[in-house]
């Protein structure tokens, strides 16, 4: 029943009764499926490749105690996925207090499993108790196989619900858990799994893990031998070698990283670092082998270890002394060119919010900067010259971040002395709302005027961009200030660099003009490494607008076929095949009409309008951040000077590349 407006513009109260009968209380599981965003964050594909770690931090959970060796993966042909592993087996006799077996309760009772005993798990990553009953929950059909005390076990489920006991069905001489799901369509909007997020994280686990075999097969992916797609992830120099990855595209300025492992008071410290030549700092920590994007207690005692020890390494030295009175140095400095990773194994970590994104212990900073400040000062007084190479690099940094705060203010003041500030190419829209207004960030002055004409002027507003941009990669951050198209991205948008309490640089966003940005490039190489160039830009100057989920990139089609006056577009090669077809009287027909459109300028402003702007039938793509740490190896990669990664990547993907002449 919908709510009547009254005068003054309140609704009306709602008719009815509210009594002890309107109160549902959900039992067992149908509370995951009724708000699976409350327990996997989304359903989109990002909860569905949620599933495949959740069933897999248990294994991962059965290695840290010393029971698990190898871990296998399959995506299976309709999607279905299998985690395999060699630990204990999950308990299946019967459970005192709920009188099923264990193994019933721990797939289908949520905040049930051994990670709440301190004697069967002394860390974890799962710390709810949700996770594998969750999976359950949200899948069509999940079967678990028990091989534990030369026994095989099964029970099958549907949507949570057991369909028979436990029961004992062979005998074994191996051990482990075998978990094979299927996610359910009506949960997921995506029932697709992509096997380079998973392959990603394996990897990760891998290096997080030493010691632990990982492999992942993708039957969707079969060889001419028959054989399927297989991987295997195995790392035994664990954080050390995951820093060496890392830093694979960039110049080293020392020659091997530094590693850290510590233990007090039962948590365990692994760090790795290692200085390069780049401009920006790269840090990525885990709790428990849990990724927190936004650091925490862990993150802060490793930044203090590195600027105290570096401080006083750097006066006792005389290194710093000399240049103390020309410029001012700041702990950011002593983090600039440094790729980290830093992990702890906390027994009872405590988040800061449901995402698990910021470690919280108050008591892990001091652990952590003890740990790394003993090695780090061990280090520097047994390495001098590196420990002089990672000082000269802070006293560059502090220098050029003093050039770039005085290039911000002479834009910033430029700016305000000439009223709005807004660039004289930019088309804007007349909405002042934010949140209804789109950025077109358009390739080259002709396609620009194309759009101004096109365009929705109450929503949209085009701002043309005029060659490539500057590689912000390869590029000291005062130069960025220097690029026409670059200041004319930040003055366009509203945002600034400013310096927050600690001296660092932060993206201010409060005055940000619109809440979509559209990046709008031509159908070839240059259209493409144009994207590449903006979005590098974005990624290491611009980060918060990629995480907000303001950033997009728009998808004008490649082809229109045409027969007489029927016409259609195609995004791909083929949709291009399916309109000939459709199009053809014979298989020879020579009425069939093919335009390839290579630039947006070779599109009238109603065409482009049609196909790439009108908010109701365009092909926009959202830039998402699916794992940081890739995506900053993957851009160092492709932009950085290293010129062997980036052709090994080159050679490896260009049977994805839609090239052409």
């Amino acid at each position: 029943m919908k709510n009547e407006e009254k005068k003054d513009g309140a609704a009306a109260p709602q008719t009815g009764n509210y009594d002890a009968g309107n109160i549902t209380a959900l039992e067992g599981l149908e509370a995951v499926r009724k708000r699976p965003a409350m327990y996997i964050g989304t359903t989109d594909v990002k909860g569905l490749h949620h599933l495949v770690w959740e069933v897999i931090d248990n294994s991962i959970d059965e290695h840290l105690a010393g029971h698990c060796k190898e871990i296998h993966t399959i995506i299976h042909k309709d999607n279905s996925i299998t985690v395999k592993d060699d630990g204990r087996g999950i308990p299946v006799g019967m459970h005192a207090k709920l009188k099923k077996s264990a193994l019933e309760v721990v797939m289908t009772v949520l905040h049930a499993g051994g990670k709440f005993d301190k004697n069967t798990y002394k860390v974890s990553g799962g710390l709810h108790g949700v996770g594998v009953s969750c999976v359950n929950a949200l899948s069509t059909h999940l079967r678990a196989e028990v091989h534990r005390d030369g026994k095989i076990y099964e029970q099958e489920y549907q949507q949570g619900k057991p369909l028979y006991d436990v029961r004992e069905i062979g005998t074994t001489d191996d051990r482990g858990t075998i978990v094979t799901f299927t996610p359910d369509p009506e949960i997921f909007e995506s029932l697709v799994y992509n096997y380079n997020t998973l392959s990603t994280r394996m990897r990760e686990l891998s290096f997080l893990n030493s010691g632990l075999i990982l492999t992942l097969t993708d039957e969707r992916d079969q060889e001419e031998d028959g054989s399927f797609k297989t991987e295997r992830y195995y790392s035994e120099g664990g954080l050390k070698e995951f820093v060496q990855y890392l830093d694979g595209s960039r110049q080293k300025l020392i020659e091997e990283p530094i590693h850290v492992i510590g233990k007090e008071d039962n948590v365990e410290v692994e760090v790795a670092m290692q200085y390069n030549t780049s401009y920006s700092e790269h840090i990525y920590s885990y709790v428990n082998n849990i990724k927190t994007p936004e650091g925490g207690t862990h993150v802060n005692g490793f930044r203090r270890a590195v600027s105290r020890v570096l401080n006083q390494y750097g006066e006792k030295s005389g290194q710093l002394a000399k240049v103390k009175n020309k410029i001012t140095i700041t702990s950011e400095d002593f983090r600039e060119g440094l790729t980290a990773v830093v992990s702890v194994k906390v027994p009872e970590p405590q988040f800061k919010g449901q995402t698990k994104s910021e470690l919280g212990n108050s008591e892990i900073t001091g652990i952590v900067s003890r740990a790394v400040g003993e090695a780090l000062n061990t280090y520097v007084e047994e390495n001098a010259g590196s420990a002089k190479k990672i000082l000269e690099k802070v006293i560059l940094a502090a220098t050029a971040r003093q050039a770039a705060r005085k290039a911000r203010e002479m834009v910033q003041r430029k700016n305000a002395l000439t009223g709005s500030g807004l660039p004289g190419k930019l088309a804007d829209c007349s909405s002042r709302k934010p949140e209804d207004s789109e950025l077109f960030l358009v390739e080259g002055d002709s396609a620009g005027g194309t759009a101004k004409q096109g365009r929705d002027r109450h929503i949209q507003a085009i701002l043309p961009l005029r060659g490539k941009i500057l590689n912000v990669e390869k590029a000291l951050e005062h130069k960025i200030y220097e690029n026409e198209e670059i200041k004319n991205m930040f003055t366009a948008l509203g945002v600034s660099i400013v310096e927050n309490e600690e001296g660092e640089r932060v993206l201010s966003i409060e005055k940000l003009r619109y809440h979509k940005v559209v990046i709008m490039c031509d159908a070839d190489i240059d259209g493409s490494h144009i994207t590449t160039l903006i979005l590098t830009f974005f990624f290491r100057y611009m980060r918060p607008l990629i995480e907000q989920g303001y950033i997009y990139i728009a998808a004008p089609p490649l082809y229109m076929v045409r027969r007489g006056k029927q016409f259609q577009y195609c995004w791909n090669e083929e949709e291009r095949i399916a309109a000939v077809a459709a199009y053809s009287k014979t298989e020879n027909d020579a009425a069939v009409k093919i335009q390839r459109y290579k630039g947006l300028g070779e599109m009238n402003a109603e065409q482009l309008w049609e196909t790439t702007m009108d908010p109701d039938t365009r092909i926009l793509r959202r830039v998402d951040i699916a794992d940081g740490a890739e995506a900053d190896r993957i851009f160092s990669m492709l932009m950085g000077d290293e010129v062997p990664p980036r052709r090994a990547f080159i050679e490896a993907n260009a049977k994805y590349a839609n090239v052409d002449t």
